[in-house]
């Protein structure tokens, strides 16, 4: 408000308020000033008649004695609106500067100049330049008053409103790991492992929480149900619908179910619920431990890749639209053949869409490479490597979710350890 009188602490006193002696010296000085570029006018005009002591003390006393007037007098115009203000302000110096400067020049005139004469002579001969000068310091301290005054204002404001963000911000944080908790609370926290089979996931947000997601669902003791899935977009709303992916889901899949009835069913439900422009890809296949089969259909997914251990590589592919879009797709179910040394492994486009800098992907072709030369791990080492060479390649930084399943089929054939590992689960 341009009424708020308060000065800078640094030069100025605060109305109505005796200043400490830092800030008197500081005036002083800052007078002393004032005085030295008069005198040097006065030199420069008529060198014959300037007189450093008599400009000293005039301008030091003519300028404490407007300074600490006008601040006594504040409550006359402080506090007001700018036309109110602006107007009683400049009315109490045009008042008071035929006062200050008649004072002044008494006080010259008795004792520093002593020029002899009479008193009002000397006054009317001098007058002007104190008065122009009185009305110009007065008025330009004034304004720079106000400004500063402004200036801090504003500068208390947006300290005000940073620590509010900061705020903001902190409480931000702490819902999106509470979040992040809720997230990872709903993936696998141990891996059902299948006779002869070592399976193993990894999931990683780009950000705090993400859209991705894997679940293993045990269907009987031979059969296990696979499910991995993508939903459009990252963050808090990505990670709400795939709470609700994951539920549906979970409340479809059975020893019985299809994965193409389970499709349907599911696609059912997001699309009664999702907005026009969300979508989510899925997979989800039932792994027959004792057939050594897939059985399997995907919505809208990358296909996995097959790893033969015979060297060959395949795309386990089934075509079918994304969930939420199609209310009435008929998905179709695919089987596939596993055989001992075989590696299939379940991914997110997270990992194929990865990019340079320059915006070239990492690609089918190259994570066929690295999976070829991964092959031979490990189903818990297999998808660290891929998630280290996926960062390495994208420059340490996730331009998007990453979540992998790595299934190996045992090749001696013998039954996999009973304790169960756990899901990898990377901090963003």
């Amino acid at each position: 408000m341009v009424g708020t009188q308060a000065g800078p602490a640094d030069l100025f006193p605060s109305p109505g308020v005796w200043p400490s002696l830092k800030q008197l010296l500081g005036l002083q000085l800052f007078f002393a000033a004032i005085a030295a570029v008069i005198y040097g006018i006065f030199w420069a005009i008529r060198p014959e008649s300037s007189n450093l002591l008599v400009t000293v003390v005039y301008t030091l006393c003519l300028s404490n004695l407007t300074t600490f007037t006008l601040s006594s007098l504040s409550f006359l115009y402080a506090r007001k609106p700018p036309f109110q203000y602006w107007s009683a302000f400049l009315g109490l110096l045009l008042i008071l500067t035929p006062v200050l400067v008649t004072g002044t020049t008494a006080l010259v005139f008795w004792f520093v100049d002593r020029p002899g004469g009479r008193f009002w002579p000397y006054l009317s001969s001098s007058w002007k330049f104190p008065s122009l000068a009185t009305f110009t310091f007065g008025l330009a301290c004034q304004i720079y008053i106000v400004t500063k005054g402004k200036l801090e204002q504003r500068n208390r404001e947006l300290q005000q409103t940073i620590a509010l963000d900061i705020a903001e911000h902190e409480v931000q944080e702490e819902e999106l790991e509470r979040a992040r908790e809720i997230q990872v609370a709903l993936l696998p926290k141990v891996v059902p492992q299948l006779k002869g089979f070592k399976i193993a996931g990894t999931w990683e947000p780009a950000r705090t929480v993400g859209g991705d997601y894997f679940d293993l669902i045990p269907l009987g003791k031979e059969k296990l149900g696979i499910c991995i899935a993508d939903v459009v977009g990252k963050s808090v709303p990505a990670a709400l619908l795939m709470a609700n992916v994951q539920a549906a889901v979970r409340a479809f899949a059975s020893e019985s179910a299809s994965p193409a009835w389970l499709c349907e069913r599911v696609n059912s439900v997001l699309c009664a619920n999702l907005a026009p422009e969300k979508f989510v890809t899925l997979f989800y296949g039932v792994l027959d431990g004792e057939k050594k089969t897939v059985e399997y259909a995907c919505a809208g997914h990358p296909p996995p890749i097959l790893k033969r251990a015979s060297g060959s590589v395949q795309l386990v592919e089934n075509g079918g639209a994304v969930l939420g879009v199609f209310p009435h797709w008929q998905y179709e179910n695919s089987l596939v053949q596993l055989a001992p040394g075989d590696r299939l492994l379940l991914f997110t486009d997270g990992i194929t869409e990865a990019r340079k800098a320059d915006g070239e992907q990492l690609g089918e072709e190259r994570l066929i490479h690295l999976l070829e030369n991964l092959a031979e791990e490990a189903p818990s080492a297999l998808n660290r490597r891929l998630l280290e060479s996926v960062k390495n390649f994208g420059g340490s930084h996730l331009q998007d979710d990453v979540t992998l399943i790595a299934i190996a089929v045992d090749a001696a054939n013998q039954p996999a350890k009973q304790e169960s590992e756990s899901s990898s689960i990377v901090a963003p």
